[in-house]
């Protein structure tokens, strides 16, 4: 938690989970009621997300040859966030389209997201110390829930238009934790750190 360059990663998919199960808590009955998807289309919907994670990593090499490590890293948060006002903007042109637009989305950019700062956690950090950093890094996922949580809350009081907006919202923070931090700003990746030096 106190270093520069991984505490806004964790801060960042901390939120992004939130916001991403907010969502996925409330499309289901969301679709078929404002959409008006069948179950077929619900399901071909999200497997959208699927597909776009499945393109995200097989351009995922030319992707990071040819961007600053740095912008890879900010990729993620900033196409989370337009995936978000995608779904957003179902609530007043009423198509799919959008919809499976947003999952596509959802699924290409937190896929460069994961690969950029895995590779970012691994040089960074001593090789004695991956396995504790990693498993901190997981608790990132105990957002999950809370986000599912809220999705209900919120849903249930307001509407399940209302969490689309409240999703963008907070994927809006997500991006702008990681847009304010070093870690955006890397030219490269960094060098593989080794143990520290004992006495």
């Amino acid at each position: 938690m106190h270093h520069a360059l991984l505490r806004p990663v964790f801060i960042t998919q901390f939120i992004f989970n939130t916001a991403s199960f907010l969502l996925l808590a409330v499309f289901v009955p969301y679709a078929v009621r404002h959409l008006g998807l069948s179950a077929t289309g619900v399901g071909t919907t999200l497997a959208m997300y699927g597909v776009g994670m499945v393109v995200g990593a097989l351009f995922a090499t030319r992707v990071m040859k040819r961007l600053a490590f740095g912008t890879v890293i900010g990729l993620g948060p900033v196409t989370g966030l337009v995936a978000s006002l995608v779904m957003a903007l179902t609530t007043w042109i009423a198509t799919p389209l959008l919809a499976g637009l947003g999952f596509f989305l959802l699924g290409v950019g937190p896929i460069l997201w994961v690969i950029s700062t895995t590779t970012l956690r691994q040089s960074v950090t001593p090789p004695s110390l991956l396995g504790r950093v990693s498993a901190i890094n997981i608790m990132s996922y105990g957002a999950r829930p809370l986000g599912s949580a809220l999705g209900a809350i919120v849903g249930g009081f307001y509407g399940a238009e209302a969490c689309l907006y409240l999703a963008a919202a907070i994927f809006a923070a997500q991006a702008l934790v990681i847009l304010l931090s070093p870690a955006v700003s890397l030219t490269r990746q960094p060098d593989m750190v080794g143990e520290p030096a004992r006495c």
